[in-house]
């Protein structure tokens, strides 16, 4: 079996960017980018207004074959497929797909990403880029003047609330109870913004709208009493946590309780030699397109720094 220099596990721009600086290194990176939607997240965003570079915007799904299509340009190798296992024990990692393949290298970038969780009620999936997103910071913009409904009870729901509150002729904080885990200073500041409304012992059973004109209202259950009623909205953000890409670690490395990759020590070494992470597999503060791309250009340089020290 060959032993590459470098495998990149996961797209999306972490693992492109890192592959790109890694190709025009001259270390030929194997980006195993998954079998259902490479790309990551992005892949299932409209239009991308703050990806620097592109002051038209850029549509998610172009933004992603631009990228990889560069980082092929330079000799990167794009395998689609999903791993599974690994096993990170010697100086060879050996890395084991859903087909059957298993690839060995020197040095493996771990840029997985995280998924938002999701409700799981119908109308979500049909939805979703239509009315329904998961990020009010990409997509905020896009609903100004329009009401808003924001889906949670932590302080990203909170964040959430109040930035959209700038956009929006009005917005509806659900919570499914009446405490709340956000902190008190981000509870005050929603519960003092006088554009934001809190519906406690609630949730979102439906949603609701037409292909031409995206979610115009939701349907709503009190979990206390069971009633039931309806609420227009035009825009839906869930902000309901996110689920990190790691499961298929095991215990390769170390993870913290929710599964996020625990960095060890300044860059982007993880617990074990010669594996780099980089991306919202890792980053559970700013989960931002541009910031994973930055830290896969930093996880390639860490990862050419390791190649480097093993050809001494």
């Amino acid at each position: 079996m060959t032993v590459r220099n470098a495998i990149v596990i996961g797209s999306g721009p972490a693992g492109y960017t890192a592959a790109l600086y890694l190709a025009r290194a001259g270390y030929e990176p194997l980006v195993i980018a998954g079998a259902v939607t490479p790309g990551g997240q992005l892949v299932n965003t409209t239009e991308v207004e703050n990806f620097p570079g592109f002051p038209e915007g850029i549509m998610g799904p172009d933004l992603m074959d631009n990228m990889r299509e560069q980082a092929e340009k330079f000799g990167a190798e794009i395998e689609y497929d999903d791993v599974v296992s690994v096993d990170f024990s010697s100086d060879i990692k050996k890395v084991t797909t859903d087909m059957g393949e298993t690839y060995e290298a020197k040095v493996v970038i771990l840029a997985t990403g995280a998924s938002y969780r999701h409700l799981g009620i119908p109308g979500e999936e049909e939805f979703s880029g239509r009315g329904v997103s998961y990020c009010a910071t990409c997509d905020g913009f896009f609903y100004k003047d329009k009401p808003i409904v924001v889906v949670g009870g932590g302080d990203s729901a909170m964040e959430e609330a109040d930035f959209l509150a700038r956009y929006g002729s009005s917005v509806t904080l659900i919570h499914r109870r009446d405490e709340f885990r956000a902190s008190k200073v981000m509870l005050d500041r929603v519960k003092n913004n006088e554009k934001i409304n809190i519906l406690t012992n609630t949730r979102v059973t439906e949603i609701n709208g037409a292909a031409d004109t995206g979610v115009t209202s939701l349907s709503l259950e009190n979990t206390v009493d069971g009633s039931t009623s309806t609420l227009d909205a035009q825009g839906l953000f869930i902000a309901i946590g996110h689920v990190p890409q790691s499961q298929f670690l095991g215990n390769a490395v170390e993870l913290d309780a929710e599964g996020y990759i625990v960095p060890s020590g300044p860059g982007t070494q993880t617990s074990v030699p010669g594996v780099f992470a980089a991306g919202d597999a890792v980053d559970k503060v700013y989960r931002q397109a541009i910031v994973a791309a930055g830290a896969g250009c930093q996880a390639a340089l860490d990862a050419q720094s390791y190649l480097m020290t093993l050809a001494d």
